[in-house]
């Protein structure tokens, strides 16, 4: 039933049931939101990776911020947790994203913060910013970046992990 009401949100903002996401674009005026959800297991841990993220200013560099807090200011439905986290990051595009994700300082310097050993048990997945419906035009923002970030120079892991370039990655 639930899942009915979503591809009935998506299509009326003109996304076909059971439709891939547009492909990526090849300049970055595409928002992709970045989502990282799950249980945190050491919470002084999760501090410290959070701090080491803002330190590095990767996603100043590459457009991204954080689109909500961490945890629910209200529960409207089920149970969540008191160690559940959904956390989003709007980046400009999924180039961002992937540059981001495989950038050096993120794979061999923050990332092992958060997993060695493990400080949470979490999922993270990119979504592709769902179109405007027409009856909204003009009633919220541009629904775009107004600076670009496209040309952002961010060291690369050898062997990135998600993309175009990693093993198996789709486009």
């Amino acid at each position: 039933m639930i899942a009915a009401a979503f591809v009935l949100i998506l299509q009326s903002a003109g996304v076909e049931a059971g439709a891939a996401p547009p492909p990526p674009q090849s300049t970055c005026d595409a928002p992709v939101y970045m989502v990282v959800e799950g249980r945190t297991l050491d919470r002084d841990r999760m501090l410290a990776y959070g701090r080491a993220i803002a330190e590095s200013r990767l996603y100043e560099k590459l457009g991204g911020y954080y689109v909500t807090v961490p945890r629910p200011i209200e529960v409207f439905e089920g149970e969540v947790p008191p160690d559940y986290v959904n956390l989003t990051v709007r980046f400009p595009c999924i180039a961002n994203a992937r540059a981001f994700w495989n950038s050096r300082a993120y794979r061999e310097e923050i990332l092992p913060i958060r997993q060695d050993p493990p400080a949470g048990d979490y999922t993270v997945t990119i979504y592709a910013e769902a179109p405007l419906r027409q009856d909204m035009l003009g009633k919220v923002g541009e629904n775009r970046f107004t600076a670009d970030f496209a040309g952002a120079r961010i060291e690369q892991v050898d062997e990135p992990v998600v993309g175009p370039e990693a093993e198996g990655g789709t486009q």
